[in-house]
């Protein structure tokens, strides 16, 4: 095996060219990533970077790594056979092994057009488009409030710009974390000036050559000069269609994290089985989770990995409070509201068929502590049945953290 080609540039491939240059691997290592940059951290783009533009983002260890960066244009297709990856019209790379971790894409919003002033946020040209456009103090709409919208929200009132956060649901991050948390959440974006409107959707944008109104499904026209998009993310997949490899939103792999001999897949774009869910098939959009998985997939090329079934973890921070949460959470499981404090503090267990699976919280990190050892010695346990929906489905309303896609992103 002498020439490795990682298609995705981000956290996961990053993390799997360094642990193969750990593990000894001396061949050539090739980088295709469809940004400019080189390997950048993603959360701190809703967050600090949009507050102080000293921040730093960049991941360290690209110039140790001897690879070759052909940055700037996205995979197009994989020829398994042939065992080359295509780049359109660009010359195609030739691989040995190939590592898939090509991430997700943001979803955007039909009939928004040519208009200035719409924007999503998923890369760090995202990022500087939005971070310019806040200079001139616009009237913010923020379209979905999971974490990446919530977040926006948080730190849009932190610089004291008006915003406005429409959720199509009853409650903010009512599928990732369930109803009451839900709830919590709107009670914080309420206390610090949010104007939050829940069961409305975008319906459309209006505007001369720019945003002026934002349109809800129930005739409401808001003022706005800035629309963010968070509506959720798609796995890359586009470019694998018909080249032999099991796809169903994302790429299939197995305990190893292999999609196919010599072929591994890593990060947010990859659907693994869990031991914890009774073997369901997850996708998990953690950071945490793309730097354990594009190490395990090194290790699966190189012929050295054990089966790989880690317990997620993520975190949000949310107006001075940090959520963080372990397993598998969501409006798809049992909620046990277990302590909730005046001042925003909480925690929370999620439960199926009488077995902790997850629990989030919120300033009770002893207590999280707790659960995470306990969910690590059930992950090792025999698998449970399979409760409900197949294992090709999930549970319903789970987030990407169950089948049907984890939303985190942090």
């Amino acid at each position: 095996m002498r020439r490795v080609a990682i298609a995705g540039a981000g956290l996961a491939g990053l993390t799997a060219a360094q642990e193969l240059r750990r593990l000894g691997h001396d061949g050539e290592i090739s980088m295709i990533g469809a940004e400019r940059h080189r390997p950048y951290r993603r959360p701190p783009l809703s967050k600090e970077y949009l507050l102080d533009d000293t921040t730093d983002v960049a991941l360290a260890g690209t110039d140790e790594l001897s690879a070759t960066w052909l940055l700037g244009h996205p995979a197009t297709g994989l020829d398994l056979a042939g065992r080359r990856v295509r780049r359109g019209a660009l010359p195609s790379v030739p691989f040995d092994a190939l590592v898939i971790a090509t991430g997700v894409r943001a979803r955007t919003l039909p009939g928004t057009g040519e208009l200035r002033g719409v924007v999503t946020l998923r890369s760090l040209d995202d990022a500087l488009a939005l971070r310019a456009a806040l200079a001139g103090r616009p009237r913010v709409v923020v379209a979905g409030a999971g974490f990446l919208g919530s977040e926006v929200a948080a730190t849009l009132r932190a610089l004291d710009l008006p915003v406005t956060l429409v959720e199509p649901d009853r409650v903010p991050l009512r599928r990732p974390l369930g109803e009451q948390v839900g709830a919590i959440v709107a009670g914080l974006h309420r206390a610090h000036g949010v104007d939050l409107r829940l069961g409305r959707r975008v319906a459309g944008v209006t505007g001369a050559g720019r945003v002026e109104r934002v349109h809800l499904d129930d005739g409401t026209a808001l003022p706005a000069d800035l629309l963010v998009v968070a509506l959720g993310a798609e796995p890359e997949t586009e470019w694998l269609r018909g080249c032999g490899l099991r796809l169903d939103r994302g790429v299939v792999v197995d305990r190893l994290g292999l999609a196919a001999p010599r072929v591994a897949a890593a990060g947010d774009v990859a659907r693994r089985p869990s031991a914890l869910l009774g073997g369901e098939l997850v996708r998990v959009e953690h950071h945490g989770n793309a730097l354990e998985q594009g190490a395990q997939a090194a290790r699966a090329l190189l012929g050295v990995a054990a089966p790989f079934d880690p317990v997620p973890s993520f975190w949000c921070h949310l107006y001075g409070h940090r959520l963080q949460s372990v397993g598998f959470t969501g409006a798809g499981y049992d909620l046990r509201l277990v302590t909730r404090e005046p001042d925003g503090r909480f925690f929370a267990e999620y439960h199926r068929d009488g077995r902790l699976v997850g629990a989030v919280t919120a300033g009770f990190v002893r207590r999280l502590t707790a659960c995470r050892r306990l969910l690590d010695e059930e992950s090792r346990q025999p698998p449970m049945p399979p409760s409900g929906p197949s294992s090709m489905t999930g549970p319903p309303g789970t987030t990407s953290q169950g089948a049907t896609g984890p939303v985190a992103t942090r």
